[in-house]
């Protein structure tokens, strides 16, 4: 199970990244691409999952950097 799951949402006409709960994020950013390679680094040093989100706020993608068991039980 991730630690702690990062978002990367559009805030105030910039993206963010913000861990999940929280209403603070952790940095600003002027492009979505910029904010998800930082998500990236942040979720890879945590083991976490990176949530990358749309300019409408929906969920466009989910990227784990965890210990995932392959193939997944179920």
């Amino acid at each position: 199970m991730p630690k702690s799951t990062q978002h990367v949402v559009p805030r105030d006409g910039k993206w963010a990244v913000r861990k999940a709960g929280s209403d603070r994020v952790t940095r600003t950013f002027e492009t979505q691409r910029e904010a998800v390679a930082a998500g990236r680094d942040i979720a890879r040093s945590q083991g976490a999952e990176l949530v990358i989100h749309g300019s409408d706020g929906l969920i466009r993608e989910r990227r784990s950097y965890g210990n995932d068991p392959f193939p997944p039980k179920g």
